[in-house]
């Protein structure tokens, strides 16, 4: 059997190493029109900001080491440009020096993986510092062009998995990045308050955050970017990140069927179909330029991951050595690090549950990531999708830090395993107070729907609650009084939880009309639905995440005004890394009161809103300024006045 793969990286390297290992006299040629065969386009804006230090780390495999392991014959810098399927023969381009040859096959495997989207944009030809990230070529151009002309000031637009992870590490490298997206949010996986998060951790790092806004020009050869709502921005380096497209040019010219934005359709075996929607029995196709089955319904759509197209690789294999593959499926999962946060998801969003029309319910859970007694404890803020008939998980999203991506895959597995989220409750994960509690985030999950299936309450949500309130709604907030001076829903009656048996007669009088409750995460609100129950109220609601979701719903990026240094201060520190709130502000509180005017206190938190911190400055006459970060969280300074 003669096989020839045209393209490497994930899913045509692997392809070609799972079939040299399943079939030892295979002769496997592999074609790549780039230098390189095998790298990490994962670890590319990792690269361009200096956390990779060397090119050579990118690579997985060489040319050398794979050809020699797998015996296989592998051409770099040659390009397929046709492919006559009756002839069974692909006609190749030697890029080198330009001449052409022609190569027989009997099974041709298609992973061209997909392009950069560059639209027609006013100015783009002319424009000298615009560049795409796709391979490790253009990650070695972008780097050199930072390093040759000194780059401080740089454009990145696309908030996408790309723009974001590059947006990062030039700041990190000291540059000045500007993030333009033309949605109301970046990383479209995620709904908007979860995003809402990451818009806060780019700001708290220096990322000048442009939503809802497009581009329209590069002007001045590059140097200076407007966009559609007419703001210019100088720029000495322009990253284009607005998505990919599937490399479909080679498919099209052999007459390869394609779906509604260019990518190649496969059956369930990955064969591609003919322009008559025949069956081509000796041409496959993998990886990022085709369609795959969505886990939740079984449709299709394309998901550009990694995991798909290195499972591709391996299942095309099997197939061309007659072993029977299950239809691969495809959730999505996937993660990012975004300075000091990690964010992650598996299967669907609200957004696309409101386009297949499924009906969902949401519920929002905060809790540390290890044992909140521990030192060094962050939070974790989970998503949870799932049917209200069956309990079946429909997506899970989650920022914070350290165990995170941990969490979104013991759910995506769950999800895999055709299970339900009162399912969750019930696993037994691994618990040690520097890794996790008895109670883990995920099973806090199962729990919080449990309660909801059994009708000891409802949620409600935090784009919702306003509304509610407005229309005459009684919101109940049984936080302590400091915190909800701090920060509340406007229109909420406070009493905390400890003292609502000894209050009930506060409450409205009529049992079942609906009640609303809330606190900053939603334990403290639970705890009191438990007593209004059994005090005889019947319509309960719980703020789906608490004040803290509503909040960080409401955020939006606010300029610092700096402070003006004072002589002879007293500059004090406090380490707040690990307390939850209320001990929080209340240690704050403490270290103020020790200072005299004119004094500084600089916090270090594990968590880059200073919210709370903020309005309780504002009421007490301080002054507040973000500073800066380090690796082991987030600097802020108040000032005594």
């Amino acid at each position: 059997m003669k096989v020839i793969i045209v393209g490497g990286v994930a899913g045509g390297a692997t392809a070609a190493a799972r079939l040299r290992r399943l079939d030892e006299n295979a002769e496997i040629i592999m074609i790549e029109r780039d230098e390189y065969v095998s790298y990490a386009n994962c670890g590319l804006p990792y690269y361009v900001g200096g956390v990779i230090k060397e090119k050579n780390h990118l690579l997985v495999q060489s040319v050398k080491g794979l050809s020699a392991r797998y015996k296989l014959d592998i051409r770099v810098r040659n390009e397929v440009i046709n492919v006559d399927k009756k002839e069974k023969t692909v006609t190749v381009r030697r890029l080198n020096d330009g001449s052409e040859y022609v190569e027989s096959f009997d099974k041709l495997i298609l992973s061209c993986g997909a392009k950069p989207v560059t639209p027609p944009i006013e100015g783009l030809k002319d424009a000298e510092n615009v560049f795409t990230l796709r391979n490790v070529p253009d990650a070695l151009r972008i780097k050199d062009f930072v390093i040759e002309n000194k780059v401080k000031n740089a454009v990145v637009v696309g908030g996408g998995f790309i723009g974001v992870e590059t947006a990062e590490n030039l700041t990190e490298a000291g540059v000045n990045v500007t993030l333009i997206e033309k949605m109301p949010q970046i990383l479209r996986n995620f709904d908007f308050e979860t995003a809402n998060a990451l818009h806060r951790e780019l700001a708290a790092h220096g990322v000048n955050l442009v939503l809802n806004d497009g581009i329209k020009a590069f002007l001045n050869n590059g140097k200076t970017v407007l966009t559609e709502q007419g703001k210019k921005f100088f720029s000495e380096l322009n990253i284009l990140a607005i998505g990919v497209t599937p490399e479909n040019t080679l498919a099209r010219l052999c007459g390869l069927r394609t779906g509604k934005r260019g990518h190649v359709l496969t059956d369930e075996n990955f064969r591609t179909f003919d322009e008559n929607g025949e069956t081509t029995e000796d041409i496959f196709a993998i990886g990022d330029m085709i369609e795959v089955t969505n886990a939740l319904d079984g449709t299709s759509y394309a998901v550009p991951l990694a995991w798909g197209a290195n499972r591709q690789g391996r299942l095309v294999a099997d197939v061309l050595t007659g072993r029977a593959i299950n239809q691969s499926t495809i959730m999505g999962t996937s993660v990012l690090k975004v300075f000091n946060l990690t964010a992650a998801s598996a299967g669907a969003n609200e957004t696309a549950l409101k386009e297949k029309n499924i009906p969902y319910l949401a519920i929002h859970a905060h809790r540390a990531n290890h044992a909140s007694y521990y030192p060094g404890a962050v939070n974790i803020a989970l998503k949870l999708l799932y049917s209200p008939d069956d309990g079946r998980i429909l997506g899970v999203q989650a920022v914070g830090g350290e165990g995170t991506e941990k969490r979104v895959d013991v759910v995506a597995t769950v999800m895999r395993l055709k299970g339900s989220v009162y399912d969750l409750s019930d696993l037994e994960l691994c618990y040690a107070p520097p890794y996790g509690s008895a109670k883990d985030p995920v099973n806090i999950l199962g729990y919080m729907a449990e309660n909801i299936r059994d009708g000891f309450f409802r949620p409600v949500r935090h784009d919702e609650i306003d509304e509610i309130v407005k229309a005459g709604g009684f919101l109940l907030d049984v936080r302590t009084p400091s915190e909800f001076a701090n920060g509340h829903v406007s229109g909420a009656v406070n009493i905390p939880v400890d003292e609502l048996r000894n209050r009930l007669d506060e409450l409205p009088s009529d049992k079942t009309a609906p009640l609303y409750v809330t606190c900053q995460v939603g334990l403290r609100a639970y705890v009191g639905i438990m007593i209004l129950r059994a005090a005889g109220y019947a319509d309960l609601y719980n703020l789906s995440g608490g004040y803290l979701t509503y909040k960080t719903y409401k955020y939006r990026p606010e300029t610092k005004i700096p402070v003006p240094e004072k002589e002879n201060a007293v500059n004090a520190d406090l380490d707040v890394t690990g307390l939850i709130c209320p001990n929080y502000l209340n240690a704050v509180i403490k270290a103020v009161s020790k200072l005299n005017k004119g004094d500084r206190l600089t916090l270090k938190a594990a968590d880059p809103g200073f919210d709370e911190i903020a309005v309780w400055c504002s009421r007490n006459g301080l002054g507040l300024e973000i500073k800066n970060y380090d690796k082991n969280g987030y600097l802020a300074e108040i000032t005594i006045k």
